[in-house]
């Protein structure tokens, strides 16, 4: 086994899932956390967590990272050397509905987290950050240098102050952190209420979805291997060059991708027409789109899979899974 123990949190979940995967692949030993909240079908983190839990060099804790005391007791039975911290209240939309939960877990989590960190000597802190961070800025292809205090949803909200914490907390402590902020990851076994998971169901099935602002947006969609890989590429990372403890990368595909292409890509494969309505919205940003020269240079971040491949894929195990 790799001499190295790294903590996942999240790891039900589809990014985490997927990093743990790859990690035990590679005879790294793996500890997850995960309270399997019911926020989207629990099946679907269940078959995440079985495919885990068949490697002898997994460990799985049942557990909130909001809930400090568990937490502290996993950190103290446990001894992590690194930190990936992939567990959050994700969706932009959701944050209208349940505000709290955000709180919770993106926050008080989050702080948990850091605290554990601190208090355990954890040598690494690796922590998702996300696209949302930019607000809707006219400034493309997004820089990790951009100025991003003006998110235009709590969600991202709640992820900027994970970056000025974490920022804090890594300066203070001596702590070298990464934060990752990742652009509309898709995939098999990915998160159903994503637009282009939930425009397959409503397509297949013949329902009428909601089209945000006539359509007239895109999103930097980003294939969940070529996500994993820059993620275990932060796990050895050192050259930190604007600051010494802390650094912030861009994760993406350098490709945005329209409303209309998703949909399209979607018809076309499932042999199907959408049917829509229009709906206007301020909290969905027009696009998103990652500048990733940083991540390539410092990283060896190299996204290999087009749009047209990463949706094939997914569409194929989403007409064998559901159809």
């Amino acid at each position: 086994m790799n001499s190295k123990l790294i903590l996942i949190t999240g790891a039900a979940g589809f990014i985490g899932s997927a990093t743990a995967k790859y990690l035990l692949d590679n005879n790294f030993d793996v500890v997850g956390i995960d309270n399997i909240n019911s926020y989207y079908d629990v099946s679907l983190k269940h078959e995440r967590l079985a495919m885990l839990e068949s490697h002898v060099n997994f460990r799985f804790f049942n557990a909130d990272i909001s809930d400090s005391h568990a937490l502290k007791e996993i950190f103290s039975e446990i001894h992590p050397n690194i930190v990936i911290n992939l567990a959050a209240q994700a969706g932009v939309r959701y944050s209208l509905e349940n505000p709290q939960v955000y709180l919770e877990s993106n926050l008080i989590g989050f702080f948990n987290i850091l605290e554990n960190v601190k208090n355990f000597g954890v040598e690494r802190l690796i922590f998702a950050s996300s696209s949302s961070v930019y607000g809707s800025s006219d400034e493309t292809p997004y820089q990790t240098t951009a100025v991003t205090d003006k998110p235009v949803s709590l969600y991202a909200a709640t992820k900027k102050s994970n970056e000025a914490l974490a920022y804090a907390y890594s300066n203070i402590y001596k702590i070298p952190t990464i934060g990752l902020r990742f652009f509309t990851v898709y995939g098999p076994m990915g998160r159903p209420d994503m637009a282009y998971f939930k425009f397959a169901n409503m397509i297949s099935s013949g329902q009428e979805m909601v089209v945000y602002n006539e359509g007239k947006m895109s999103r930097d969609m980003t294939y969940i291997d070529d996500i994993v890989s820059g993620i275990v590429s932060s796990i050895d990372h050192n050259e930190f060059k604007e600051d010494p403890y802390y650094e912030i990368f861009n994760l993406g595909n350098n490709s945005p991708v329209s409303t209309w292409k998703l949909i399209e890509c979607i018809e076309t494969s499932l042999g199907k027409k959408a049917k829509y309505t229009f709906e206007n919205s301020d909290i969905e940003v027009k696009e998103t789109w990652a500048d990733i020269s940083k991540s390539t240079r410092y990283l060896n971040y190299n996204p290999q899979t087009s749009f047209e491949d990463g949706m094939r894929t997914f569409l194929e195990w989403y007409k064998h899974k559901y159809l």
